[in-house]
């Protein structure tokens, strides 16, 4: 079996603070990363504590947003870069990956 070692990355948000579009548009066009999934959260909480949640009752409209993409080690250091300049630090974390032929 064969593999090549790569990198993955997520990208933690909230609803109000995502500048989801914005950053779609980059890692799909511009730095045109293999493969990019948004995960919308029913229940989280950040910096502040408070806790986001959905429910029947009450959609909220700020709840957990995660990016996660993979690419290339090289490349994704690169994007990584650059994206902390636009992110809350401690809000990307990222970790190497086995992808199977």
């Amino acid at each position: 079996m064969s593999h090549k070692n790569m990198m993955m990355a997520r990208i933690y948000f909230s609803e109000k603070s995502a500048h989801l579009e914005k950053l779609l548009t980059l890692l799909k066009d511009v730095e045109k990363v293999i493969g990019v999934t948004v995960y919308r959260g029913i229940e989280g909480y950040g910096d502040s504590g408070q806790v986001h949640s959905a429910s029947l009752i009450d959609l909220s409209q700020d709840l957990p947003i995660v990016v996660e993409f993979f690419d290339e080690s090289e490349k994704m250091e690169e994007i990584i870069n650059h994206l902390q300049k636009n992110i809350k630090p401690g809000h990307i974390i990222s970790w190497p990956v086995r992808v199977h032929d």
